[in-house]
């Protein structure tokens, strides 16, 4: 489990840092090389779990707009 989490979480904040590089917002290489695959806290690793997953047509969710406001 731990181990796909880190694999999502690498891809996940690949593409996030891409989109952000792509918009032209400031990235500094040296706060993406800090940057941990290990962040866990948002996930339950003791529990049951059901995955139902919508079918993307073979591609990703939509990331966040990081122009948008947190509360949309």
């Amino acid at each position: 489990m731990l181990n796909c989490l880190v694999l999502w979480n690498t891809v996940d904040s690949d593409r996030a840092l891409e989109q952000l590089r792509a918009q032209d917002y400031p990235v500094s290489e040296e706060d993406a090389a800090r940057l941990s695959a290990f962040i866990r806290g948002h996930i339950g690793l003791d529990g049951h779990y059901a995955f139902h997953l919508p079918d993307l047509g073979g591609t990703h969710r939509p990331l966040r707009d990081p122009d948008a406001r947190a509360d949309d």
